[in-house]
């Protein structure tokens, strides 16, 4: 057996490469038909023009239901592990689900309205990805501390804490940066603006901007990478519970449609069964 077919770490590994190809088959396609600069573009402009904001928007659907999928199991392999744990872990790990199923959600909004047409739905889903993520992010390494050592080994929560790290400061200099540019072009649309010219006003603040974007992304994708290994060690299964024998309203409908294979289902007319 490979080590992706074991438990379902093929689902943060999907993620991970789905959501990369999704980023490097966007930002190819604007570069080749010059729809964006070559040099560190906007995530969100690589995705803004036709055709590749059409494949971009298909591809980030499939990255939200994935992250969605992923934020499930890890609730439900914490809950398993943590039984008779503390309310407080109970209430983080309740916490993580919601928080990772609105910033899969918020990556929906980002990749279904782009910046150039409606950008104030844009930077919510901007901030429901982002935002909401680095709290989901914080979340789970507050779990890993509480599981650390008796689940599993300091390095997993030491690795997501630097991830965290990671997070919170490409985070803080995106929106730095993004503040000095936005002031130092007033009068400027600038979400309309897709082609920088080096040494003009407010070109080093959104190289800032766009390097720790992408700085941003990148530290979201490592992190999901931390649950490979966790993940090979769940199965989730679905079980058949039917209420009753039979798809009708009325209850007169259980005769009506016998259990194959059961031996009280006989037949029970009067013309086989004979009269007396």
């Amino acid at each position: 057996m490979w080590w992706f077919q074991r438990g379902l770490c093929f689902l943060p590994v999907s993620l991970v490469i789905w959501t990369t190809a999704s980023f490097v088959f966007a930002y190819i396609t604007a570069v080749v038909l010059r729809h964006v600069d070559p040099l560190v573009p906007y995530i969100s402009d690589t995705g803004t023009m036709a055709p590749e904001r059409c494949v971009f928007g298909i591809m980030l659907d499939v990255s939200a239901f994935l992250g969605m999928a992923t934020t499930y199991v890890r609730y439900k392999q914490v809950e398993a592990l943590m039984v008779g744990a503390e309310l407080r872990l109970h209430r983080l790990n309740l916490s993580g689900l919601l928080l990772g199923v609105v910033s899969s959600f918020g990556m929906c909004v980002v990749a279904n309205f782009q910046k150039t047409t409606l950008f104030s739905l844009h930077l919510v889903g901007a901030v429901l990805t982002f935002g909401v993520g680095f709290l989901y992010i914080l979340v789970q390494t507050l779990v890993s501390f509480y599981m650390q050592p008796h689940v599993h080994s300091r390095i997993a929560y030491q690795v997501r804490l630097c991830v965290a790290v990671w997070t919170l400061c490409s985070a803080v200099s995106m929106f730095i940066s993004s503040v000095v540019m936005y002031s130092s072009l007033p009068g400027v649309d600038v979400a309309q603006k897709l082609h920088w010219t080096p040494g003009e006003t407010g070109y080093t603040a959104h190289i800032i901007s766009t390097v720790s974007e992408w700085s941003l992304a990148l530290s979201f994708i490592s992190f999901f990478l931390t649950y490979i290994r966790d993940f090979q060690k769940i199965n989730l299964r679905v079980e058949t519970d039917l209420a009753s024998s039979h798809l009708y309203d009325c209850p007169h409908g259980e005769a009506a449609v016998p259990r194959h294979g059961d031996p009280e289902a006989s037949e029970s007319s009067p013309l086989l069964a004979g009269k007396e």
